[in-house]
């Protein structure tokens, strides 16, 4: 049985404080109840051990015998529980619970995370990844980085970055078929994840509002970093964020083929529980992570 079953814990607590201080007065004042309330825990502790706990004189209380051999493991009960707590807020306080998108965590964070560390070396980062969004009332989680409208009830949301979309695809790629010169001509090739929403909403843009793409096999390989390692290997051509592949388009091993980004309402965004917005860790990341990007927390 556990013991919170068998004893009364807060009884427990009154009869260490009135101990300690030798006063039921002074013991109500430090737990913030009245002395009656105080005597009212006392008999019931004593009621359910079925001794006496202390002998009432005027003007003085001592411990009995039994009071006596009690109070040195009630005192050491609450020193061990009261290290706990602060050991569990001390590890709390130092891991950063952080999730985020694959892709936003491949291509900007993981490059960048390390000066953080820097600034907070206190504070360790523990990232999970996947593109489902957490649930902060549900699950472990202090902060993370969502791609959406920004909106999100409970949730204190900052701006980082747009989302836009464009295809692309490896140079070595572009020049097969009689080379790519309008964007229909993309149609020729293979499409990465041709079931993707961005893929219409960029042939509608580009002035090809009827590209067929339901009669081309659904793959869907998921997040845009496999898309893009699929282009760059020469296996089609992928639509993602060109800003996450910057360094690649300027290396030469992916070319975006057209100067038409798209973009649909949805970006990345920080986003974390109202209820914590002053927790120290994650107010150090948010102004970290802001300031990367220039921008002021509201």
């Amino acid at each position: 049985m556990k013991m919170s079953r068998q004893f009364p814990l807060n009884a427990l607590r009154v009869f260490e404080a009135v101990a300690r201080l030798s006063s039921f007065t002074r013991a109500g004042q430090e737990l913030g109840l009245t002395q009656t309330a105080v005597s009212y825990q006392i008999k019931l502790l004593e009621e359910n051990i079925g001794e006496p706990l202390f002998l009432r004189r005027p003007r003085q209380i001592t411990l009995t015998e039994t009071g006596e051999r009690l109070l040195p493991k009630v005192s050491q009960g609450f020193d061990l529980l009261g290290e706990a707590v602060v050991a569990a807020r001390r590890a709390s306080s130092e891991i950063l619970i952080l999730h985020s998108t694959p892709t936003f965590a491949q291509q900007w964070l993981t490059r960048r995370l390390g000066t953080f560390q820097f600034r907070h070396p206190q504070i360790a980062v523990r990232l999970v990844t996947g593109a489902r969004i957490v649930d902060f009332q549900t699950e472990t989680a202090d902060i993370a980085i969502r791609w959406g409208t920004g909106d999100w009830p409970g949730l204190i949301s900052h701006h980082l970055m747009r989302l836009d979309f464009a295809p692309i695809l490896s140079p070595a790629l572009a020049e097969t078929h009689g080379g790519i010169r309008e964007p229909a001509d993309l149609l020729k090739l293979p499409l990465i994840s041709p079931s993707d929403p961005w893929w219409k909403q960029w042939f509608t843009a580009a002035g090809v509002p009827d590209p067929n793409l339901d009669v081309l096999t659904p793959n869907d390989f998921g997040v845009q970093t496999f898309d893009a390692a699929a282009a760059m290997a020469g296996q089609g051509v992928a639509i993602v964020n060109p800003a996450h592949y910057a360094d690649d388009i300027a290396a030469g091993r992916l070319l975006v083929p057209f100067d038409l980004l798209c973009n649909d309402g949805r970006n990345y965004w920080l986003a974390y529980a109202e209820n914590r917005r002053n927790v120290l860790k994650i107010r150090a990341f948010r102004d970290w992570i802001l300031q990367e990007f220039n921008t002021v927390p509201s």
